[in-house]
């Protein structure tokens, strides 16, 4: 097949014709390239315009658009890897469209080049999960490690033993799974890098569609080490009625449901605090306003984000409203009822009918039935 020309933000790249009758036109080229991980790619551009860096690593880079685009809109010295030759080949060529940018192209097993080199920015995204990947890099990474992940059926507990297996953790499928992958994800990378007295701190993470994003700030010393773990724990879910709770702990303890009795399920270990910058946010926010993006899905996505309760486990009130057997009232008057009882609430990215709350299951129950 013959290769077209993409204009992705203000950089040209060629990528193979793909079959358009394929159910997954990406992979019926030689060389793999997604449009509708462009999202995944602006959201990357976008952090970094704030952040002081000199060197970034696109491990797995297929078209080389990731690194591409880094080096030609952000002005940063890229090194763009893949093992496939043919993939190699194309980044080259792409490569050789911006002479004005220092591009370095390499063709070999990704955890080579890390095992050697070290960069401000290491990016990890495979086809696939990022797990045989996550230590190296959390070595070679100086300052930032990000991390994509479309194994999303494992994280989310939908395939349990793949799960396990990658992550070691255990997942489940509940009604707040997204969100369970992205905290899950995050727990593995943060005992993947504890070993190497390093921390890390979130600043812009999200679930989307098919995959998982991680941005990632890397802190040096066994008490920032110390200081990570204290954020894994795990969500004690009741199999029985919609109770869960979050205990802080690396060894989880066992527990009842208060509601009714039933003996808990433990999902983890997995992160359980804050995955999001507020500073971060709102830098993004002003820099996609500045660019006549306010309007945006990554605009809508940050502020979503920055509204967003560090809490874990949402609920999908229209699931509760079909357990209860109730009619549930609008989102925000639920919200609004929530906080009017002294409470926390807010929507989540998660789910466009998730709530974020601490408020227990009985206030909750309440403000789902009350009309404003």
């Amino acid at each position: 097949m013959s290769d077209r020309e993409v204009l992705e933000g203000s950089t040209r790249f060629f990528i193979p014709e793909q079959d358009e009758n394929s159910s997954f036109p990406p992979g019926s080229a030689a060389v793999f390239f997604n449009d509708r991980m462009r999202l995944n790619r602006d959201s990357t551009n976008y952090l970094l315009r704030q952040l002081d860096v000199s060197s970034y690593f696109d491990a797995m880079a297929a078209s080389g658009v990731r690194g591409l685009r880094v080096a030609h809109e952000c002005g940063i010295p890229v090194t763009i890897n893949d093992y496939s030759p043919e993939a190699a080949a194309l980044i080259r060529k792409n490569a050789a469209m911006y002479p004005e940018n220092e591009i370095t192209v390499t063709e070999e097993d990704c955890r080579a080049v890390m095992l050697r080199q070290r960069f401000d920015v290491v990016d990890l995204d495979p086809f696939g999960t990022p797990a045989p990947f996550v230590d190296i890099a959390a070595t070679s990474a100086r300052h930032y490690l990000f991390v994509t992940a479309t194994d999303t059926a494992p994280l989310c507990g939908a395939h349990l033993k793949a799960g396990i297996r990658r992550y070691g953790a255990r997942p489940m499928n509940t009604e707040y799974h997204s969100e369970v992958g992205l905290r899950l994800l995050l727990g593995f990378v943060v005992r993947e890098t504890v070993k190497y007295d390093r921390g890390i701190e979130p600043l812009f993470c999200f679930a989307r569609e098919h995959f998982v994003r991680l941005h990632l700030r890397m802190t040096n010393g066994a008490g920032k080490g110390d200081m990570a773990l204290k954020n894994i724990g795990y969500i004690h879910q009741c199999p029985a009625c919609p109770w869960r709770m979050t205990e802080t702990a690396f060894l989880p303890s066992v527990q009842e449901c208060p509601e009714c009795g039933a003996k808990m399920s433990r999902i983890g270990p997995l992160w359980v605090g804050p995955i999001n910058n507020h500073e971060v946010l709102t830098q993004l926010a002003a820099d996609l306003d500045a660019d006549g993006m306010g309007e945006s899905v990554l605009a809508r996505l940050v502020t979503i984000l920055d509204g967003e309760l560090p809490t874990p486990a949402f609920y999908n009130y229209h699931r509760l409203a079909k357990h209860w057997r109730i009619s549930p009232s609008p989102a925000d008057d639920v919200i609004a009822t929530i906080r009017d009882a002294g409470y926390q609430a807010s929507r989540t990215h998660y789910d466009g009918r998730g709530i974020k709350t601490d408020a227990p299951l009985h206030v909750l129950r309440d403000a789902i039935t009350t009309r404003g």
